[in-house]
C-alpha cells in the first residue's frame, strides 16, 4: 500500500489507500476550547493533567512539578492529576506560564505542595 501526499495551505488532505493518491478538501474551524491569555485561568485542582492541555491555549506555557518531593518526571500526563496551580483559578495569565502541581491519579494530593 502507497500513499502519496501534497501539503497545500488552507487545505487538508485526504488520502487514499487503493490509489496512493491525494484528495483536498477544505478545512473547517476548530472549536473554540482554548483559554486566551485575557480569560481567567479555570480552576485545575483535582482534574487530570490532560484537561490542562486540551484546555488552554497551545501557546501557553505550562510548567509541571512533581508534588510529592520526589523530584519524579512525567512522561504519561493522562496518569497525573492536579493538586494545586498558580496562578489561582479566577485570575488572568497574561503572559505568564501556569505552574501545576502534580501526583499520580492513584496518589493523594499533599496536605502542602512541596513548591
Amino acid at each position: 500500500m502507497r500513499r502519496a501526499a501534497t501539503v497545500t495551505a488552507g487545505l487538508v488532505l485526504g488520502l487514499t489507500a487503493l490509489t496512493g493518491t491525494a484528495t483536498a478538501a477544505t478545512t473547517v474551524n476548530p472549536p473554540t476550547v482554548a483559554t486566551t491569555a485575557s480569560a481567567p485561568v479555570p480552576d485545575f485542582t483535582g482534574k487530570g493533567l490532560m484537561t490542562v492541555f486540551s484546555t488552554m491555549d497551545y501557546r501557553t506555557r505550562v510548567d509541571v512539578h512533581d508534588a510529592s518531593g520526589y523530584g519524579r518526571t512525567v512522561l504519561w500526563p493522562s496518569n497525573w492529576k492536579i493538586c494545586s496551580q498558580h496562578p489561582a483559578p479566577g485570575t488572568e495569565l497574561g503572559d505568564r506560564a501556569l505552574s501545576v502541581e502534580v501526583v499520580k491519579k492513584t496518589e493523594k494530593c499533599p496536605a502542602k505542595s512541596a513548591r
